[in-house]
């Protein structure tokens, strides 16, 4: 196989992720409307139990709004990243799966092709969702912008795996859903994404201690850092650890003499 197969393969999977995105419009508007409820809704009511309020010379209300920000984009992210692996479970009981992973280029090509068309889609979703936030004055630095895609990227790829490594264990589209609400909320709120973890941690230290080892509050932390031009080198490391080993085990899943998929006549 010569490199042009590759690309021409990485092209394929990426072009009918992007397609399929465009063309499910409620896909994308719900993307959006979920983090801006939280943002201009809910936001005030989670100031309140914060203990913050408006006051000179700080404009608190603006300045919670800017520190769920980051959290809001990681959710964009897992909610997408969960939907993308949603689609797997989909193209398997289609059979269209069966037609990709049956060509000649390595699981872990098209797998990975997979992520990156994912991540793509949940990178487009969050500029447009901080271009929606730049017109209420939520912003960052504009280097922040241009360093937050990297990380983004990341972010994307680690919680891409994440579903992917779900999706080789579910047998049926119905199964996924509840599956997909078993995991997305506990994470999300488990984390720093509406509140930082040192109010958590006067709250309670169980709490603290699963909100400091869960992975997407160092996607979250990751983003935040980012968005202000800095790098938070324990987040980047946990979360390029987070995603190779989800990755790594979302491979084998899919092998079809390794993983799940050899007992669902995947092979």
């Amino acid at each position: 196989m010569s490199l042009l197969h590759y690309m021409r393969a990485m092209q394929g999977i990426i072009g009918r992720e992007l397609w399929r995105f465009i063309t499910q419009r409620e896909r994308f508007i719900s993307a959006l409307v979920r983090p801006l409820v939280w943002l201009f809704v809910f936001a005030a009511g989670f100031r309140a139990a914060l203990g913050l309020a408006i006051a000179p010379p700080y404009d608190t209300y603006i300045l919670y709004e800017v520190y769920i920000t980051p959290g809001l984009c990681g959710m964009i992210q897992l909610f997408n990243g969960m939907q993308s692996s949603l689609s797997m479970v989909y193209d398997r009981e289609m059979g269209s799966m069966r037609l990709l992973m049956v060509s000649p280029l390595p699981r872990w090509f098209l797998l990975l092709s997979k992520l990156l068309a994912g991540a793509g889609v949940s990178i487009l979703q969050v500029y447009v969702f901080l271009l929606i936030a730049l017109m209420y004055e939520i912003e960052a630095p504009w280097q922040g912008y241009l360093l937050l895609f990297p990380a983004l990227m990341l972010t994307g790829l680690m919680l891409g795996a994440l579903g992917l490594l779900l999706s080789s264990f579910i047998k049926q589209l119905e199964n996924f859903a509840g599956v997909m609400n078993f995991v997305i909320f506990p994470m999300f709120f488990m984390s720093t994404a509406l509140y930082p973890l040192w109010k958590l941690k006067e709250s309670s230290k169980i709490l603290h201690a699963l909100a400091s080892y869960n992975p997407f509050s160092q996607a979250v932390e990751l983003i935040r850092f980012a968005m202000y031009g800095q790098v938070n080198k324990y987040a980047l490391a946990y979360t390029l650890g987070a995603f190779i080993l989800f990755s790594s085990l979302a491979i084998v899943g899919y092998s079809p003499s390794k993983g799940m998929m050899a007992r669902k006549g995947m092979g």
